[in-house]
């Protein structure tokens, strides 16, 4: 597949793209072919037409994202080989006692504008571009052909995350197969029930994994606020873990009840646990009482980069309230999964949110998104999970 249509770049922008970024952006072009429709394949060239990198096309800020960099022969070959280079990485990961885990993370393996989960032998296909939702049918083929008896099911979940142009005419449903939901999961031994077509994202936050597990090392004998929940994961890493009680906020009604469900689901004792729905920032000004483990994992403050410094403010709001409830000596999980809040922008806040309480902290883990989330080196927007264990002193 060698397309003839084509992005030109105007001289002296090519650098980005000969770094291997990803990401074309629509103020670099010089010229392009006519009638460009979004998700058309395009080659990108230098100004003097040298051959960069091939991708899907958008008539929007960022014109291009590269998927190759190299000339593609055959697109349906290309995608078993993306898909292949995908499962092998995976393969080689700790995932013992794990079904559930990301196949494709993105520009982290290579494929800009795709999300793909596999929850034991389901795989939840999420396109963020309308060029990977056109490509759905091809990319599907080639992960029936590579995965083979492994999955079962395949399900659509683009309607929540294609621009909104396109949204409204796309449906959610499977393009391969069939199962009833809700589905169990295994997570570091740990079940969990799953609900991607009603559930949040594709119905569980894998990315947390590792930091969930983390958690569980320090949480025997200790009490645990977790808030923002969802379906409990910090929760029920606690519990297993020996912890003392463990409290799960979170301001949605249906999320508290699928904490409830995932813990009888582990036959856990719920006497050590209580679910509140209520919003955190109300809750933490409320509540006169303190914690030794206190875990933030909100929801993106910021996704543009207008809004990053509304949501710093946020985020420093929130982590001050925090850290005033923690014991002496206790810990604070605190993460931040906007891509636009850089690690640093993150420390910094907390820094400030430290000085604002007066209270000596240490910092004893830096964190990051689980390994099934490749972060691409040349993009470091792909490094979207900042997280810190804090000591409160």
């Amino acid at each position: 597949m060698k397309s003839t249509l084509f992005i030109q770049l105007k001289p002296g922008k090519d650098a980005p793209v000969k770094r291997f970024h990803p990401w074309v952006f629509s103020g670099a072009i010089a010229k392009q072919s006519p009638n460009l429709q979004d998700g058309d394949w395009v080659n990108v060239v230098s100004s003097r037409d040298e051959f960069l990198g091939t991708g899907h096309y958008h008539n929007g800020s960022i014109a291009v994202k590269i998927i190759s960099f190299q000339e593609i022969e055959s697109k349906s070959d290309f995608w078993k080989k993306r898909i292949q280079n995908a499962w092998d990485l995976r393969a080689l990961l700790p995932l013992e006692k794990t079904n559930a885990f990301r196949l494709i993370h993105g520009e982290g393996d290579g494929c800009p504008g795709l999300i793909m989960d596999l929850y034991k032998d389901v795989l939840v296909f999420q396109a963020h571009t309308i060029g990977m939702h056109r490509d759905r049918d091809e990319i599907v083929e080639a992960v029936k052909e590579v995965l083979g008896k492994k999955i079962k099911a395949i399900y659509d979940k683009s309607r929540e995350t294609l621009p909104t142009e396109y949204a409204q005419n796309c449906t959610n449903g499977y393009v391969y197969g069939d199962v009833a939901v809700p589905y169990t999961v295994k997570e570091n031994g740990i079940s969990f029930s799953i609900n991607w077509i009603t559930g949040q994202k594709t119905g569980f936050f894998i990315d947390q994994r590792e930091n969930r597990a983390l958690l569980a090392k320090y949480a025997k004998g200790k009490s645990v606020l977790n808030t923002f929940c969802y379906s409990g994961g910090f929760s029920l890493y606690a519990l297993e873990a020996g912890a003392a009680s463990v409290i799960s906020l979170d301001a949605s009604a249906k999320a508290i009840d699928l904490v409830k469900a995932n813990i009888e689901l582990n036959k856990m004792q719920s006497l050590q646990h209580e679910a509140i729905v209520g919003e955190t920032l109300p809750y933490l000004k409320a509540n006169e009482d303190e914690f030794d483990i206190i875990v933030l994992d909100p929801p993106a403050f910021a996704k543009s980069m207008n809004a990053k410094h509304k949501a710093l403010q946020g985020y420093q709001k929130i982590n001050e309230l925090a850290l005033k409830k923690i014991k002496k000596n206790g810990l604070l999980f605190t993460y931040s999964c906007s891509q636009v809040i850089t690690r640093d922008l993150f420390y910094n806040m907390l820094v400030a949110a430290g000085i604002a309480v007066g209270r000596e902290i240490q910092v004893i883990h830096q964190m990051t998104q689980s390994p099934d989330h490749p972060i691409n080196l040349f993009h470091p927007e792909s490094n979207y999970l900042k997280g810190f264990v804090l000591k409160v002193l």
